[in-house]
């Protein structure tokens, strides 16, 4: 049975914190497919979540709902993001109260330089995420600040998708298969990228097949199976139960 979570900032005094981003009863849908089937957690500020699961089993589609995309269709449920009500919002209006979606894809927009790319993502002015700050955190980006997004190796590309969301001064950072495709030396320059980010107060979600390198980062861990949610708890916790990764991560 689903548990309204508490929005208010008189949270009961039991609850270490207040939720930052809360989910509840969401239910989504790719045309007649029912994939989120009625998904409840919540997030709490400066956190890294893993979410987690076998193909198909709706990670993708929950990051993307709770993005507000076009696809899928949110058909019941609240999403709140430091109050403010997502479930109200078209994408636009949720990227503009600090959310951050990372796709699988990149998006890296073509005949845009390094800088372009981050230059058309920034608020004017810049309060957190200066440009300069973001080459301090890539200096990869800094050094090829003239070239073009598009021509970037793939781990160059993920790190300009990553910065370029910085550079809007989000709240949460939504990541989708970050590691997909990366060499391990360049998914280890990104995890240490993540750390620093979240020393800083980053809030993260993170979607990834790479689950013991997900759960190796990740202060918490959500595992879902055919859109609903089969564990809640800590990373540790997955990373010590061998029949919990054998079920559900084949790992």
């Amino acid at each position: 049975m689903n548990v309204r979570p508490d929005f208010s900032k008189n949270a009961n005094a039991a609850q270490t914190a207040p939720a930052f981003l809360s989910v509840w009863d969401m239910h989504s849908y790719y045309g007649e497919s029912y994939i989120v089937q009625g998904i409840s957690f919540n997030v709490h500020e400066g956190e890294i979540l893993a979410l987690l699961g076998r193909n198909g089993a709706g990670k993708t589609t929950t990051l993307r709902s709770i993005a507000r995309m076009d696809s899928p269709q949110v058909n019941h449920g609240e999403i709140w993001l430091d109050h403010q009500p997502l479930h109200k919002m078209k994408s636009y209006e949720a990227a503009g109260v600090g959310l951050g979606l990372v796709p699988e894809d990149r998006s890296i927009i073509p005949g845009l330089t390094v800088e372009e790319n981050l230059q058309l993502a920034q608020i004017a002015p810049p309060v957190g995420w200066s440009i300069e700050r973001i080459y301090d955190l890539f200096p990869r980006l800094g050094e090829r600040r003239k070239q073009e997004g598009v021509t970037l190796s793939g781990g160059e590309q993920q790190m300009l998708s990553i910065a370029r969301a910085l550079a809007r001064d989000i709240k949460v950072l939504l990541l989708d298969e970050p590691y997909e495709g990366l060499a391990p030396v360049i998914v280890d320059e990104i995890e240490k990228t993540l750390r620093v980010i979240k020393e800083q107060g980053m809030t993260t979600i993170l979607v990834e097949q790479n689950a013991v390198r997900a759960l190796q980062l990740a202060d918490r861990a959500i595992i879902l199976d055919t859109g609903s949610i089969v564990f809640d708890g800590t990373a540790e916790e997955v990373l010590e139960n061998e029949s919990l990764r054998s079920e559900y991560l084949a790992i």
